[in-house]
């Protein structure tokens, strides 16, 4: 009786070892997410509650690139309105990202974004950002999506970033399975 009491217990901690590890693969993205956000490892910007005051603007200029990708599946077309803005050291930027969908079919997308180089993710600080929200396009329907940001001037005082005159902020897109009900943050064009 003793060995079936401890097989028991063995079949119920394994259970319980599997059941834990399922729950932390489905927790694992969204808090790797957080974890990215608020320490700006690799790359991930920091979201920023309110834009840098004019008085903390630096006189350093540094040369944002954007750059827009199309993850395979997504048949959408996504592009950033301008190439690059040279931008003062803690001066707020409003620049604008155009996707288009280019199938005959509702198609719902989402987004995902880094900064390179990855030591400027924590200086990067996004006010406003598209990214992770879900946008639903009908067939040919294009959306301008926002994107207000600032470079920390604490990036400038740091000397592992001092140097750093060209940063490179990067979108790609992703299909979603399932559309988003909810109302989308930015603007939509017919066309």
């Amino acid at each position: 009786m003793a060995g079936r009491a401890r097989n028991a217990i063995v079949a119920w901690s394994v259970v319980g070892v599997v059941a834990g590890m399922v729950g932390l693969s489905y927790a694992a993205v969204p808090l790797y997410q957080l974890f990215c956000q608020v320490t700006g490892f690799g790359g991930t910007t920091r979201v920023a509650t309110a834009p840098a005051s004019a008085s903390r603007a630096d006189a350093r200029v540094v040369r944002v690139t954007f750059d827009a990708n199309v993850a395979s599946g997504l048949p959408w077309s996504f592009v950033p309105e301008q190439r690059y803005v040279d931008v003062k050291v803690g001066e707020q930027v409003l620049i604008h990202y155009r996707a288009t969908n280019l199938s005959q079919e509702l198609v719902t997308g989402t987004s995902s974004f880094n900064v390179t180089p990855h030591k400027v993710g924590g200086y990067f600080n996004k006010v406003q950002c598209f990214c992770f929200t879900e946008q639903t396009l009908k067939p040919g329907e294009s959306i301008d999506m926002p994107v207000v940001f600032f470079v920390d001037p604490e990036m400038v005082k740091d000397r592992n970033t001092s140097e750093v005159g060209d940063i490179v902020l990067s979108y790609t897109f992703y299909r979603v399975d399932k559309p988003d009900t909810g109302r989308r943050s930015a603007s939509v064009i017919n066309r």
